[in-house]
């Protein structure tokens, strides 16, 4: 019984320690999830003793804390931001994943002398980029760049596991029974597992809502009822033959895009289930590994971590990209933002498990490789985004806000705002009928609105508001920010309104700009076209040489205002990478042109050196 208490003390002290390892995390800007890993090698074997070596135990423990974080991702991404990134991002997670691998394995083939087959099993392993340390640098991070971007690399990273853990899977298949082709039934095998998946997902997606909805249960109960929900559609779908992490993803998805009841709770809870299961999934993984074992093939490992960062990733993202329109600095920031994670080092555990010689190989090259790209992209990834220029200035400051909920069905909104420094409502601007104020709590004691008088800071003010009007209000609570000093650099030196006929652009900055079919639209109808979905705060269209930028939206979303940038943005490099189709030709044009000048100078040069020499003679 002692060892049942000593254990639970020194589990419990070891989560809290990765939560109080947060404190760093945020303070110096180091990668949280790196630290959980640090947390549980510092406790492990060749740290302070603690052994734990059942690969199983931590590959099931592994399996349910990746479904609970995926869920959640899913969970949290809106259909907008789905129907922005769904090419590039599905892309990514296909063809970018077997790319990746494809690359990896053939220098690991060469590195630690393996066959093809298994320098590609470890490329797999290695190939997806990791949902938790993503969404915590993009989310928590305060990195606020273009929607496109940013979803994209959410997207990506929730969808991009299934495809590593099935290549993964097969390839320890393959590699076991020493097979040295990939048949028709592992493309079979492919498709039944991803088909099951997506249906599975949207099925237990509506089932959970249905339940969820119509459950008379104790609210308090109802968040935990959604997340065992989620783990019945992953366990089932995995019991079937399906991907129960793509399944689950999905019903995310559709789940967190319906009306439900507590919405406010579930999210809450959420929130640290998915803390939870990041902190002893890396804990656990930690605890696993055997950092005296690294030693033998380090160096290899570091070499493969630097050319997945550096190479492998880059190349992948560039030929998935390379026909969509993304710029050479959007196209660069998604190479670099490829970190790998939690998700690697648990698919590194299915070779020991699956018994293959060398099986430890697998694991300590992951093990390093993880905790390379945590540390190198990590630490880098804010830096490179203001570098690049895609740090979207903030449109509005400070603003503390919560959502309550009401119960049933209630066709109302509660919200509770705490009034900040520098609000208009601290400067005077009544908060208008609509939004049926009720409730100011000031200095602990509570009063009627209509008796509070003019707000002050710290106030808190609780006001019913029908659903979709608690952008007007955000404005109003927000602390008022001065123009970045990047503002205009982003925005463009000029702008125009967005109701104005397209084609004065040709009469300004043309001509031939705009194209037929875009005569006789207003510039912002030109702009939502080229966009193809709905316009966001800072996005981006070019027409030529002039470059349109959304730099405000409307309570009805509609575009607002519109810059105007009439120099294109410097590239990221000038070489001839990361470029997009339709910049790859004038680039290879230019280079062209100075290949054949440089040619013709030689060739000048040669007949003056012969000319020279004949009247020398």
């Amino acid at each position: 019984m002692e060892t049942f208490y000593i254990v639970t003390l020194i589990l419990t002290a070891l989560i809290l320690l990765a939560a109080f390892s947060s404190l760093i995390a945020f303070r110096f800007g180091a990668p949280l999830l790196l630290l959980f890993l640090i947390i549980g090698l510092v406790a492990g074997v060749d740290g302070f003793g603690i052994e734990f070596s059942s690969n199983t135990a931590a590959y099931a423990i592994g399996s349910i804390a990746l479904s609970i974080i995926l869920f959640d991702s899913g969970y949290r991404t809106s259909p907008h931001s789905f129907k922005v990134a769904a090419v590039p991002a599905l892309t990514l997670s296909t063809v970018g994943v077997l790319v990746t691998a494809g690359l990896f394995g053939l220098l690991a083939t060469l590195l630690f002398d393996f066959s093809y087959l298994q320098g590609l099993l470890l490329g797999s392993i290695v190939a997806s980029t990791d949902a938790a340390a993503v969404f915590f640098l993009l989310r928590i991070g305060g990195i606020n760049i273009r929607d496109k971007v940013r979803s994209t690399l959410e997207v990506e990273s929730g969808t991009n596991d299934p495809m590593a853990i099935f290549l993964t899977m097969a390839l320890v298949g393959l590699v076991a029974s020493d097979e040295k082709a990939v048949g028709l039934e592992i493309i079979w095998l492919f498709i039944t597992q991803m088909g099951l998946g997506v249906l599975l997902g949207f099925g237990g997606g509506y089932v959970i809502t249905f339940i969820a909805r119509h459950l008379t249960i104790d609210r308090g109960l109802l968040p935990i009822v959604v997340l065992a929900l989620s783990l019945v559609v992953f366990a089932f779908t995995g019991a079937v033959g399906g991907s129960g992490f793509l399944a689950v993803y999905v019903a995310g998805i559709v789940a967190g895009n319906r009306k439900l009841p507590a919405t406010a709770s579930i999210s809450r809870f959420q929130d640290g289930m998915t803390w939870l299961a990041q902190i002893i999934m890396f804990l656990v993984l930690g605890l696993l590994a055997t950092p005296s074992d690294f030693l033998v093939i380090l160096i290899p490992s570091v070499v493969l971590a630097l050319f997945l960062v550096f190479i492998a990733r880059p190349i992948a993202v560039w030929l998935c990209l390379l026909p969509l329109d993304f710029t050479q600095r959007e196209t660069t920031f998604v190479a670099w933002v490829g970190l790998r994670g939690a998700v690697s080092i648990l698919l590194a555990i299915l070779p020991v498990m699956g018994g293959l010689e060398n099986g430890h190989i697998y694991f300590n090259a992951t093990f390093i490789v993880v905790m390379l790209s945590l540390a190198i992209q990590g630490w880098t990834i804010k830096p490179l985004a203001k570098a690049l220029g895609l740090i979207v200035p903030p449109r509005m400051g400070a603003i503390e806000k919560f959502e309550l909920d009401l119960p049933g069905t209630a066709n109302h909104e509660l919200l509770s705002y705490r009034v900040v420094a520098g609000s208009p409502v601290v400067n005077g601007e009544r908060v208008p009928r609509w939004a049926m104020p009720s409730l100011v709590i000031r200095d602990g004691k509570s009063m009627r609105y209509q008796y509070a008088g003019r707000l002050r800071e710290g106030d808190h003010v609780y006001l019913f508001i029908a659903p979709g009007y608690s952008r007007l209000l955000d404005r109003l609570f927000a602390e008022r920010t001065t123009l970045a000093e990047d503002d205009s650099e982003f925005f463009g030196m000029f702008t125009i309104s967005p109701a104005r006929p397209a084609e004065e652009l040709d009469a300004a900055y043309g001509p031939h700009l705009i194209a037929e079919s875009d005569k006789g639209k207003t510039i912002a109808e030109v702009i939502e076209a080229r966009i193809g979905s709905k316009p966001e705060y800072g996005d981006r269209v070019r027409i030529g040489n002039v470059i349109l930028i959304v730099r405000d939206t409307d309570d009805n979303e509609r575009i607002s205002a519109v810059g105007i940038s009439l120099e294109a943005v410097a590239p990221a490099t000038r070489l001839p990478i990361f470029l997009n189709l339709r910049e790859l030709s004038p680039a290879f044009r230019e280079i062209m042109l100075r290949v054949r000048a440089k040619r013709r100078a030689v060739r000048a040069k040669v007949k003056e050196a012969e000319a020279a020499k004949e009247n020398a003679g």
